[in-house]
Formats: C-alpha cells, sequence, structure tokens
C-alpha cells in the first residue's frame, strides 16, 4: 500500500531520496568505522608515528646521550644537520668513519641478498616440483619437514648453526674428520681469511643457515602454484610425446612465472631485512665480513648511541626495500600470464 501511494504521489524530490539512502547506509558505516578503527590505530601508533620520528632525527646530529632543548631533545647539543647525514654516507675520503662502515655494510648486504635470491629459488622450485611427484599420501610429511624451520624462531636457527660450525666441537668439523681421516679445525665464522671465490666463508655460512630456515616458505608457494597448473595441459603434452623435463621448461616455468617473480621480490626484501643470524651466529664479524646494514643500523643506535645516523640509515634502507616493492608490482603487472 505504501509503495502505491509513493507512486501515486509522483517522484521525490534528490535530496529525499539521498536522505533515506544515507539512513539505509548509516548502520554499514558505523560497523565499518568500529572494524577500521583499532587497525587505523594501531597503523599509524605503530607504523606511522615511528616513520615520522625516524624522518625527523636522521635531520639531527641526534645522541641521547646528550641533552637537547627542543622536543624530543632534539636542538642544543643535538644540532639540526639537514641532509649532512645523507651525503655523508657516500663520503669517501676516509674522514667519516661511520660511513666506511655504512658503505661496507651496504655491500655485504647486497652481496648476501644476490647470493640468497638464486639459490633458494634454484632449490625450493625443483624441491617442489619433486614433492608433487611422489605419492599423494607423503605430500604433507615432505610439506611438514620442510616448513618447519620457517616456524622456528631465528636465533634457534643461529644457536644450532653456530654449534654446527663449531671449530672445536661443531659437527661440520667432525664430518670433514671422519670423510678425510685427519683431524680438521676450521674457524668457519671467525676466520677472515678463509674465502672462496672472493666471498668470504663466513657470509656463506650465514647464507647456508638463512636458506635452511627460509626455504620452506618459497616451497609452499611453489607447491600451490604447481597445484593450479591445468592438468589438461601436462596431459597434451604427454600426447605430444614431451618428456619430463620439456614438459618442466616449456610448461610449468612459464605457467610459474608470475609465481616466481612474486618469490623473487619477497625473498629479496627478507634478505635486505636479515638481523637475526647475524647478530647471533657473527656479530658482524670476523672483520666485518657479515656485517650487514640492519646490524649496522642497531648498532649505531643503540651501542653507539647515534641514533640521528642510524635514522638515516633506516630510511636509505626502507628506500631500498619501497624500490623492490615497485618492481615488484610493475614485474607481476605485466608478466602476469594466466
Amino acid at each position: 500500500m505504501t509503495t502505491l501511494l509513493n507512486r501515486a504521489a509522483g517522484p521525490r524530490p534528490p535530496r529525499a531520496r539521498a536522505r533515506e539512502r544515507r539512513e539505509r547506509e548509516r548502520p554499514q558505516r558505523w560497523f565499518r568505522r568500529l572494524v577500521l578503527t583499532p587497525s587505523l590505530a594501531y597503523l599509524a601508533f605503530f607504523t606511522l608515528l615511528p616513520l615520522v620520528w625516524v624522518g625527523a632525527l636522521a635531520l639531527f646530529s641526534y645522541s641521547p646521550r646528550r641533552e637537547g632543548s627542543g622536543p624530543g631533545g632534539l636542538g642544543g647539543a643535538n644540532p639540526f644537520v639537514g641532509l649532512d647525514n645523507f651525503t655523508a654516507m657516500f663520503d669517501t675520503s676516509g674522514a667519516n668513519p661511520l660511513a666506511d662502515a655504512f658503505r661496507g655494510s651496504l655491500v655485504t648486504t647486497l652481496l648476501f641478498a644476490f647470493l640468497v635470491l638464486p639459490l633458494n629459488l634454484m632449490i625450493t622450485l625443483p624441491l617442489a616440483a619433486m614433492i608433487e611427484s611422489v605419492a599423494r599420501r607423503l605430500r604433507p610429511l615432505f610439506r611438514t619437514l620442510f616448513f618447519m624451520p620457517v616456524l622456528t624462531s631465528a636465533v634457534a636457527v643461529a644457536v644450532i648453526w653456530s654449534y654446527v660450525l663449531n671449530p672445536q666441537f661443531g659437527l661440520a668439523n667432525s664430518m670433514l674428520t671422519k670423510v678425510r681421516g685427519v683431524s680438521t679445525v676450521i674457524a668457519w665464522i671467525n676466520d677472515p681469511s678463509l674465502v672462496v671465490l672472493g666471498i668470504p666463508v663466513a657470509l656463506l655460512a650465514v647464507t647456508a643457515a638463512y636458506l635452511w630456515m627460509d626455504i620452506g616458505y618459497n616451497l609452499v608457494i611453489f607447491i600451490a602454484a604447481l597445484q593450479g597448473i591445468p592438468s589438461s595441459v601436462t596431459e597434451a603434452a604427454v600426447l605430444d610425446g614431451a618428456n619430463a623435463w620439456q614438459r618442466f621448461r616449456h610448461i610449468t616455468l612459464p605457467m610459474l612465472k608470475p609465481t616466481i617473480m612474486l618469490t623473487a621480490v619477497l625473498t629479496m626484501i627478507s634478505s635486505f631485512q636479515a638481523f637475526d643470524l647475524f647478530q647471533v651466529m657473527t656479530l658482524g664479524g670476523p672483520d666485518r665480513q657479515t656485517r650487514v646494514l640492519a646490524l649496522d643500523i642497531y648498532e649505531n643506535a643503540f651501542r653507539f648511541q647515534a641514533m640521528g645516523w642510524a635514522a638515516a640509515e633506516s630510511l636509505v634502507l626502507m628506500v631500498l626495500v619501497l624500490a623492490i616493492a615497485l618492481i615488484q608490482s610493475r614485474l607481476l603487472r605485466t608478466s602476469w600470464e594466466y
């Protein structure tokens, strides 16, 4: 009856319709606000506010040991230096030891990241294909075994590998002794003279520990992607006479290209942020051969109390990670094939 009366009264003005629509949507708006407010407050307090504070500290020569005169202790004994912290990072005159340490840690971080990335992909992709080829009832067992290190604390992993690489009673030297039949004492993470192809053995040792802990994550992603490949495509290739390698090269790899791009970028970002293993296993040694950027930031901020400099370093690291994330978005947008 109400609908008939409304029709008989003619069309309502736009303002009335808009007001009724707002009244209908009011409960939804309040629900969205109720749900989003805690998340936005958490994001603002633990992400945006620290980011703004780091940006402010990077413009000052700030140390908590000195008493400032402005808000947060800035000013006075902690003077405003503008972009001097950033320009000093690339001063190669040797006058600033912090700048030399920064450039060395940046090179080490890049070397570590470009070691981890290809090794991770070369291990996880074939391993995922092998797991998918075994009997269906055994696949959950293999997935669980390889994913368990991901769930393990990085500190625990570092302690385990430190014992494995211990020069006196470590498992690595014990195995070499049994194989070679002679007593072998190799200080894997303590001898700066150990170098393989120009890469310090200590860095390779931490890389091995990092891969052991991290490959399970990409492995699960690749297994899910392999399960998403249509079986009809593989069956057609089998009927055409393609062997296992030809199917992997011409079907599996092209169809996994978006997943490979995703895992590559996520692995690169994670390796740039590596800290725990280096802190526990090597403390940046021997002879700064494993001093990555995250460890350099930590020591400058909390050991040497040069928080202005450490804030500038952290912003540089953030820019590097952001650049990789933008490359990720670009590659995934242009390389999606199915």
